[in-house]
């Protein structure tokens, strides 16, 4: 298996400003550490706009046998957290799956 990661997952989902504190608590306690312990990594995003505020979590994977694994056959299924429905002002339908074609971490 690659050690580099060559797929992408990407998950978007938004909230009222009012909630947004209580979804990242939410979302940093119970549905990154489930990636953490199976993806090559994970990173969370958090945009705050006037009127909502969105996050983005995007795993990364080695494979999409692996990722397809992780998500029990349904790489494209939302997999909703429980409290999902009480925080999003919507529920997000969809996931986005990339291959990585370029990969360059070089952050300074």
């Amino acid at each position: 298996m690659p050690t580099k990661p060559t797929i992408a997952r990407i998950w978007r989902g938004r909230t009222r400003p009012d909630v947004a504190d209580t979804y990242e608590a939410y979302i940093r306690a119970e549905g990154i550490p489930p990636l953490q312990k199976v993806a090559l990594g994970v990173q969370l995003f958090r945009e705050d706009r006037e009127e909502e505020t969105w996050f983005t979590t995007i795993s990364y994977w080695p494979t999409i046998e692996a990722m397809t694994a992780f998500t029990k056959g349904a790489p494209t299924k939302v997999h909703h957290l429980d409290r999902d429905a009480e925080l999003l002002i919507e529920l997000p339908e969809r996931i986005e799956i990339h291959r990585i074609l370029v990969n360059d971490q070089n952050l300074r």
